[in-house]
């Protein structure tokens, strides 16, 4: 599903003109990124939880070359799912 997909069926779902989702779905994402970015954790009940994880620096090495590099400390944005969630998509499967 894209972002766009998301808004048309909220749009749909709450009755309410595409432009008005638009914002209401920019303004969820955007207040979700600017939470990560600031190192805070986003928990929905049900659906998942966002972390931020450190990675230390480490050497690391060019699998073409061979050649050791230095990679930088870096955060990155983890998602784990929740359980409802797991239980739903599991039950969906043939």
């Amino acid at each position: 599903m894209t972002k766009t997909e998301l808004t048309e069926a909220l749009s749909k779902e709450l009755n309410l003109s595409t432009r008005t989702t638009a914002g209401i779905v920019s303004t969820i994402l955007d207040s979700m990124t600017n939470a990560l970015a600031n190192g805070d954790n986003i928990e929905i009940r049900g659906f998942g939880s966002f972390i931020v994880k450190h990675y230390e620096p480490y050497t690391g090495r060019n699998p073409k070359t061979g050649k050791e590099t230095e990679v930088k400390a870096k955060k990155l944005p983890i998602f784990k799912v929740g359980k409802d969630l797991r239980e739903t998509v599991n039950a969906g499967r043939k």
